[in-house]
């Protein structure tokens, strides 16, 4: 069975202020010289999967702040394992041609580019630094490598945005012609800067109509433009699907590196310690072996996220039950026109799709 690897990068010259993820501003190279160690480590002790695995995905954080020298020791750190998909995550500030040369020479073939929105206004308002400039001098450049297996982060329902400002989003990707984009609603996390503000009453997250209409218009513009709409946030041209995200959203196996990052491999999930000074010397926080009831469970809400939905009799042929017996509130699920069965797919509605948290919450 092929596998997926997911590298965590958690450094960034700046902390965007919606973002939850494990991160932190370095205080110096040595920091992130010493976490290289700790990482080379932790990848070599999953050594014996490296012919198994078909995905490479490095997140963060930044892994495009690295200097070129730490970016090819991470690269170093791979190179015996050949995936027919190698993502990198790149901010649009940090990329320069010299690190876009050093990814085609180390097989990075897909990269997703951190862009949230090409308003400047708002970019400044999420702590994001970069220009709309350096947007398309990143796109161009890649492209001019042969690396043109590109996806775009978007963020809308920012507080300040208008629908028109959207819009202006929603064209400039038409014009750029990006293969696949990744779509997302600002969320008030906390332990984010945002949450602060909040705390204070000095934030408020947009209205939920307006950012109901404002993900409506991603979904109708997205499609008018040629992209399928596969999963929930994410939209693809000519089925340029992110081979590595389609492993969560069908259980596929996948190995976590990296301060916060978590695994699914053998049946068994693991997670790894979050706070990078522990992660150093112990990366592993623990280890968790998956039930019937909890792969039933992830099956039907990852499964779901997917716009083909869940094959009702496979699911049902694998776990040895029936699907409506075990979960009699679909039948409500479906009055309400949020679930719907298709040709044997157990199917989100477009209405489901907005409330996809109240069908999801009947699996749990």
């Amino acid at each position: 069975m092929m596998k997926g690897l997911y590298i965590h990068i958690p450094f960034c010259e700046s902390i965007c202020h919606y973002c939850d993820f494990v991160k932190r501003k370095p205080k110096d190279d040595y920091m992130i010289d010493e976490y290289l160690d700790a990482l080379e480590k932790e990848t070599l002790s999953y050594r014996s999967h490296f012919s198994t695995i078909d995905t490479i995905y490095i997140g963060g954080g930044t892994p495009s702040m690295l200097s070129l020298a730490q970016l090819k020791r991470l690269f170093e750190m791979l190179k015996e394992i050949k995936p027919s998909e190698y993502t990198i995550e790149v901010n649009p500030e940090s990329y320069h041609a010299d690190k876009g040369k050093l990814f085609k020479t180390y097989g990075i073939n897909r990269v997703s580019l951190g862009v949230q929105t090409f308003n400047e206004t708002l970019l400044l308002s999420l702590n994001r630094k970069h220009t709309k400039p350096q947007i398309f001098h990143a796109i161009d450049h890649l492209r001019s490598l042969g690396i043109d297996n590109i996806s775009l982060d978007l963020i809308y329902a920012i507080p300040g945005q208008t629908l028109a400002m959207l819009e202006e989003d929603l064209n400039i990707i038409k014009s750029l012609d990006i293969p696949h984009v990744s779509c997302y609603s600002l969320i008030l996390e906390e332990k984010t800067y945002f949450y602060h503000l909040f705390l204070k009453g000095l934030f408020k997250t947009m209205d939920e109509e307006t950012e109901a209409l404002m993900y409506e218009r991603v979904m109708e513009r997205l499609k008018s433009f040629g992209y399928e709409h596969y999963e929930i946030s994410n939209y693809a041209k000519d089925q340029q699907y992110s081979k590595h995200n389609l492993l969560y959203w069908t259980l596929g196996e996948y190995i976590g590196i990296g301060a916060g990052a978590h695994g699914f491999i053998d049946n068994h999930r693991t997670y790894n310690h979050r706070i990078i000074s522990t992660y150093l010397h112990t990366p592993q926080e623990r280890i968790e072996l998956q039930t019937r009831e909890l792969n039933i469970q992830d099956e039907l809400i990852f499964g779901l996220r997917k716009m083909s939905g869940v094959h009702i009799k496979e699911l049902e042929e694998k776990y040895q039950f029936d699907l409506f017996e075990r979960y009699p509130k679909l039948y409500e699920m479906m009055e309400l026109g949020l679930v719907c069965e298709e040709e044997g797919q157990l199917k989100l509605t477009l209405k489901g799709i907005f409330l996809g948290n109240q069908v999801f919450s009947i699996f749990v």
